[in-house]
C-alpha cells in the first residue's frame, strides 16, 4: 500500500472520528441551520480530511475548519474568504492547479503540497478548547510519519505554529519551544534532516480586512517555501 493509499485510510479515520462531543454538536447545528447564503447546500457537517500530494514537499498547518467554509464543502480551506486568498497565492506560487476552489469537486488539486489543521472540526467561536486540540493532534502526527517527503512547513498562524513545535519537542527532536519566535515569514532550520518552518498570519477574514495580511504578505510566504525548495533561498 503506497501513502497515498495509507493517508486516504487516515483521512476516512478523520471523518468517522467522534472524540469531541461539543464539536460535533456544533458542526451538525451549523449544517441544520445553515447561513442564508448557502441554503440549497448539503453541508459537510463532520470532521474534515486534510487533502493534497501524497508526497509533497510542502506541508501547510492552517487551525480549524469554518464553519460555512470547510465545514460546508468538505475540504479544507474551501469555500470562505480564508481560502480565496490562500489559493490564489498558491496558485500563483505554482502549488495549486487553479486559483480558486468552491467545492470539493470543482477539479483543484495541489502540487507538491499538503494541506492539513490542528484541528479537524469547525470550533464554536474559531476556538477549538486544549483538549479538543489534544484529541485531534494523533491525526497530524501520524500525517507527519507518513508524508515522508516534507521539507518545508508553512504554519497558518501561531497556534499551528505551537502545535507543530509540541509535537517536535515530545519527539525529541527540538529541545524546547522558547527558541522558536513566531513571525510572519520568518523561516527556522529544525535540526538535520528536518523540514524547514516558516510561521505566517493566518489568511483569516480578521487578519486581511485589517490589513494585517496582505496578499502580497501571503504570496512572500510561499515565494519563500519555493526558493527553499529549489536550493535558490539567499
Amino acid at each position: 500500500m503506497g501513502p497515498g493509499a495509507t493517508l486516504s485510510v487516515l483521512e476516512q479515520q478523520v471523518v468517522a472520528c467522534t472524540k469531541c462531543p461539543r464539536l460535533l454538536r456544533h458542526c451538525r447545528e451549523v449544517a441544520t441551520t445553515k447561513r442564508r447564503a448557502y441554503m440549497d447546500w448539503d453541508y459537510w457537517g463532520r470532521p474534515v480530511p486534510s487533502f493534497g500530494d501524497p508526497d509533497a514537499e510542502l506541508l501547510l498547518i492552517g487551525l480549524a475548519p469554518g464553519a460555512h467554509g470547510s465545514n460546508r464543502t468538505g475540504r479544507m480551506f474551501t469555500g470562505d474568504r480564508s481560502g480565496d486568498i490562500l489559493f490564489k497565492v498558491l496558485y500563483e506560487t505554482g502549488f495549486a492547479s487553479q486559483p480558486s476552489g468552491s467545492s470539493r469537486d470543482d477539479g483543484l488539486t495541489l502540487r507538491n503540497a499538503y494541506i492539513t489543521a490542528a484541528a479537524r472540526c469547525a470550533p464554536p467561536g474559531n476556538k477549538p478548547a486544549p483538549e479538543e486540540m489534544r484529541n485531534c493532534r494523533p491525526y497530524l502526527e501520524r500525517e507527519l510519519d507518513l508524508l515522508g517527503n516534507v521539507r518545508v512547513v508553512v504554519a497558518l498562524g501561531k497556534i499551528a505554529f505551537d502545535v507543530y513545535l509540541s509535537i517536535l519537542r515530545d519527539r525529541s527532536r527540538i529541545a524546547s519551544r522558547s527558541a522558536f519566535g513566531f513571525g510572519h515569514n520568518v523561516a527556522h532550520e529544525t535540526g538535520a534532516g528536518q523540514p524547514l518552518l516558516i510561521g505566517s498570519y493566518h489568511p483569516s477574514q480578521q487578519n486581511t480586512s485589517t490589513g494585517r495580511l496582505t496578499e502580497e504578505m501571503l504570496r512572500a510566504v510561499f515565494e519563500q517555501a519555493r526558493e527553499r525548495l529549489a536550493g535558490t533561498a539567499r
